[in-house]
């Protein structure tokens, strides 16, 4: 014979019952995607491009789920969540986009880039579409309209991989809601601590920094200025400080900001 649930206790069954019901959806697992960055990037964040071109099911299974993921599932999701799946997305679809064209060898190729370079790929950013939740869009406007714009989250420009030698490394793990401020700022750390990136160069008093703090000013600086400041130097100290060491920041404080070259060779692992 069943025994009648008492009437508070069955209330928080009612209670618990209909919190699951309403419970935000889980965000995805990633883990075709992290089977495909595990097989061909490596610790340096180099791609076998070779590799990816001729085994990828797995990158292209993730990118099929981004293409049929429920924007009312997306929605739901917390913002680290959210960040998580369009850095995936934008750099997947960017491997996507190498390994479609993959060796590029353009039969009019662009003087101003290397021959290999993903640059050589015509519209790949403002013009050739890709689909996200149903929707047709770019690979500049998943960077531009919805990264920058929606989460003024400038360690995001540490994540987002152009597959090119100067571009931040390519992890080779999903980046996860969960682990987004660690692994951002792991990404930032890595960043800095790079010859190619960020150089303090004391004998001339400069630091070398990327294009990118150049390209993307306005996402790492807001407000006034110290009067001190030039534009370059603020948005260096702002965003590299917390990250170094009391010597070095100080240094910042006087220094010139010079720019090195961004070199646009693709990010692939030596032949």
């Amino acid at each position: 014979m069943k025994v009648a649930m008492p009437a508070a206790l069955a209330a928080t069954a009612m209670v618990a019952l209909g919190a699951l019901a309403h419970a935000a959806p889980a965000p995805p697992q990633y883990d075709d995607y992290r089977a495909a960055l595990m097989a061909f990037v490596d610790a340096n964040g180099r791609v076998d491009y070779a590799g990816l071109k001729d085994q990828r099911v797995y990158l292209d299974d993730f990118i099929t789920s981004v293409e049929r993921l429920d924007p009312k599932e997306y929605e739901v999701w917390n913002e680290p969540d959210k960040i998580a799946l369009w850095i995936n997305a934008y750099n997947a679809l960017t491997l996507r986009a190498v390994i479609d064209h993959y060796p590029i060898r353009p039969a009019a190729p662009n003087g101003s880039y290397p021959r290999n370079s993903i640059r050589q790929i015509k519209g790949v950013w403002d013009f050739n579409k890709v689909n996200v939740m149903g929707q047709s869009i770019t690979l500049g406007y998943i960077e531009t309209k919805i990264l920058r714009r929606d989460f003024h989250e400038p360690r995001v420009h540490m994540a987002l991989v152009p597959a090119a030698a100067a571009g931040p490394m390519l992890r080779n793990e999903p980046y996860e809601g969960a682990r987004l401020d660690a692994q951002l700022d792991d990404q930032a750390r890595k960043f800095l601590a790079d010859p190619r990136h960020f150089r303090i160069d004391r004998t001339n008093k400069e630091v070398r920094v990327s294009e990118i703090f150049r390209w993307y000013a306005d996402d790492f600086v807001t407000g006034v200025m110290p009067v001190r400041s030039t534009k370059d130097l603020c948005v260096v100290e702002k965003f590299a400080g917390p990250y170094l060491n009391d010597a070095d920041r100080a240094f910042l404080r006087d220094a010139r900001v010079t720019y090195l070259p961004y070199d646009w060779t693709l990010n692939e692992q030596s032949q």
